[in-house]
């Protein structure tokens, strides 16, 4: 399967998957959740964030900040590489990452109001930002739409690790045996490499497949945007407890192959 390495992880042997799905900003139960991975993840294992680690919930900053620390714990263990760890990019990331760009968008003002009805406030308030002055900036044009954003990317910028974690956020990760990771959705229609925007807003209703996609036999994602709580099918896992709108922190711990061990909630 030829893939952009820049854009998708291969888990390789993974004897283990451990898949978190989305957070929403809730750093409470992803302490919890982490306490309930951390004794049990093992060399060999592979930890895998199906995205939508901000939004919605205020604590962006210490949610993140959670998440980069439990990844340096993990790399502490003997045995354990970098790449053992990965981030996938959600929605929530994949809307924070245009706004950082709004002033090339032909209506930035109806796009900064679609986003901010979608989630990404709280993280435009975390960097400092205010919607107010947004669309202020929207209507005096892209000059100033322009320094708008570069005061929140500078902002980014100077929080501790931030940056990179954004630079190095992944599409979907995939392991030898089937098993596929991705934010909320695949296009069954398309080849993975020609995904596009449906791994966060379109493609095919998840939990009802059939069948394999490809080669692919246990597909995993993190997000529902229809909020239908966890629904493990015999080809999908949808692990969204509802995590940052009154829900459960939901993660699957999977077999190499695909095959469910477990789900835990925090």
């Amino acid at each position: 399967m030829s893939t952009d390495t820049e854009k998708f992880c291969r888990l390789g042997q993974a004897r283990r998957i451990w898949a978190v799905g989305a957070v929403h900003g809730d750093v409470a139960r992803l302490q919890e959740m982490h306490d309930l991975i951390g004794p049990r993840f093992q060399p060999g294992d592979r930890l895998v964030y199906l995205g939508n680690l901000i939004g919605l919930g205020e604590a962006v900053m210490d949610t993140l900040a959670e998440a980069l620390h439990f990844r340096r714990a993990v790399l502490a263990l003997q045995g354990v590489l970098a790449s053992d760890v990965v981030f996938l990019r959600g929605a929530q990331e994949e809307m924070w990452q245009k706004l950082l760009q709004l002033q090339f968008a032909p209506n930035p003002l109806e796009v900064l109001t679609w986003m901010c009805d979608q989630g990404v406030g709280a993280t435009l308030r975390a960097y400092g930002g205010r919607r107010d002055e947004g669309e202020r900036a929207a209507r005096d044009g892209a000059v100033q739409m322009t320094r708008w954003t570069n005061r929140l990317r500078d902002s980014v910028r100077a929080a501790p690790g931030h940056y990179p974690f954004y630079a190095a956020l992944k599409r979907a990760a995939f392991n030898d045996h089937g098993v596929l990771c991705v934010n909320a959705n695949v296009d069954t229609a398309r080849p993975l490499a020609a995904q596009g925007d449906s791994f966060w807003w379109g493609g095919t209703r998840f939990s009802a497949l059939e069948g394999p996609y490809e080669t692919f036999t246990r597909l995993i994602r993190g997000y529902d945007s229809g909020n239908n709580g966890i629904v493990i099918t015999d080809f999908t896992a949808s692990l969204d407890g509802g995590c940052g709108r009154g829900g459960t922190l939901a993660a699957g711990l999977f077999q190499g192959d695909g095959t469910l061990i477990e789900v835990l909630e925090a």
